[in-house]
């Protein structure tokens, strides 16, 4: 097993590891057990009841976080002519066409978050090799290939997430920092929750939400019940 170190220890004593709580205790919880120097990350990990196996069980998709995830996202996006010229204006950080093809067959991977306009594809498509494994393809699922770049680019930077189930029919996501707010991390928690909700499978059967943990980068994790949330929807 792996060794922690005693401001986890500490932190992890201050958590009924079998109990659950609603979801504004496990945040306050969460928060109060942060000892990290720097700002950490808040994630959600959501066991759901379905088999990815099947196509028909894969859930993926997106969401935009009202408060934002509180990282700084640096986008780029390949698109030629007006639509390269719409995606600067709306606050792209890399725009290119072959250019941009050739800087990352090269190795340069300094952005977050890849759009393409679909008329790029073709030649976006070569890069599936190198992109793929980082996580960074544009994918029409994701609402990252698509005519409107510069709608994508404003999505991206207000904090639009992409979610999808690995192997284990767990989705882990960020939903914010420990600075935020209660209220604002209660707000995206929630609409996360809301947005899995309504994408479950018409051929899921029994339980859809399994387990939800909630935690911090460096903390342990806290068991929430999403049983309140959901009967509010």
């Amino acid at each position: 097993m792996p060794k922690h170190g005693k401001n986890y220890n500490s932190a992890r004593e201050k958590i009924d590891s079998n109990a659950t709580f609603v979801l504004k205790e496990a945040l306050e919880l969460i928060k109060s057990c942060s000892f990290a120097k720097f700002d950490e990350s808040v994630d959600m990990a959501l066991k759901l009841g379905v088999d990815p196996r099947h196509a028909d069980q894969m859930i993926r998709g997106t969401v935009i976080l009202p408060a934002g995830t509180g990282k700084t996202v640096r986008v780029a996006v390949f698109a030629e002519g007006e639509d390269a010229d719409a995606a600067s204006e709306a606050g792209a950080e890399i725009v290119g066409s072959d250019d941009l093809v050739e800087k990352i067959k090269g190795g340069e991977f300094d952005f977050d978050v890849a759009i393409a306009h679909p008329k790029m594809m073709g030649k976006v498509g070569k890069l599936g090799k190198v992109l793929g494994p980082r996580g960074l393809m544009p994918n029409p699922k994701a609402g990252t290939v698509t005519p409107n770049v510069a709608q994508a680019v404003k999505e991206a930077k207000a904090g639009k997430i992409e979610y999808r189930t690995d192997k284990s029919g767990v989705i882990h996501v960020m939903v914010g920092k420990v600075s935020f707010t209660m209220e604002e991390l209660e707000e995206n928690c929630i609409t996360l929750i809301y947005a899995l909700n309504k994408a479950k499978p018409a051929a899921v059967k029994g339980a859809y939400f399994k387990s939800c943990t909630i935690s911090t980068t460096m903390g342990p994790g806290v068991r929430v019940d999403l049983a309140n949330i959901l009967q509010q929807k």
